[in-house]
């Protein structure tokens, strides 16, 4: 038997619920209701597999799926929002791999219309960084990059200085060093924007 050492009203319907091996998840009030859960109370072990696989493991894949649904995501911001919905991490790793067999979760996909769509306004470099904050390894980056990364990044130098209103002519120290290290900052090479900064614009 394993007992309920923890059932938590947090609003909404919804119970946190803890078991004395270490798991927690969130219950609604219907579900507790028709597994008998409150704190002190015991489970069975069948009961305690058919509540965890049957109710709240397919709650966790709907809920993966209606993610999913609501924008493209890498697997790692996947797991962060069903562990934050409380998901204990049986559900769901279980979840992960049913979307994955659906093909409807792949970090390479991602990374390929992250990149297809944002490179225009990022540069390698930026695209690069950003895919790694979202959990995509340095290999399907490397490939999404590689086979998708088309922009011509002196003329997108070239259109950041425009709109800086840069003047090669005019342009103090001062204000040479604050748009050369803006350049920087948005992830251009040093040569580069050496480059584009010292030729006269169009």
């Amino acid at each position: 038997m394993i007992e309920i050492t923890g059932y938590e009203n947090i609003g909404k319907g919804k119970y946190r619920t803890t078991f004395d091996n270490g798991t927690t998840c969130v219950l609604y009030r219907t579900e507790a209701v028709r597994y008998s859960i409150m704190e002190g109370a015991f489970i069975s072990e069948a009961d305690y597999e058919k509540l965890i696989t049957e109710v709240v493991g397919k709650r966790a894949k709907k809920r993966a799926l209606h993610l999913l649904e609501q924008m493209d995501r890498s697997e790692r911001k996947l797991r962060e929002k069903l562990t934050q919905g409380g998901y204990p991490d049986c559900c769901v790793d279980a979840a992960i791999d049913y979307v994955k067999s659906f093909h409807y979760l792949d970090d390479y996909r991602f990374a390929s219309t992250y990149v297809r769509y944002h490179q225009d306004s990022l540069s390698r470099r930026q695209l690069e960084q950003k895919l790694m904050t979202k959990g995509i390894g340095r290999d399907d980056i490397n490939c999404a990059i590689d086979s998708e990364y088309t922009a011509d990044e002196k003329k997108h130098i070239a259109k950041l200085l425009e709109k800086k209103h840069y003047d090669p002519d005019n342009c103090d120290e001062k204000e040479f060093r604050r748009i050369y290290q803006f350049l920087m900052r948005r992830g251009f090479k040093s040569s580069q924007i050496l480059s584009a900064m010292r030729s006269q614009l169009p």
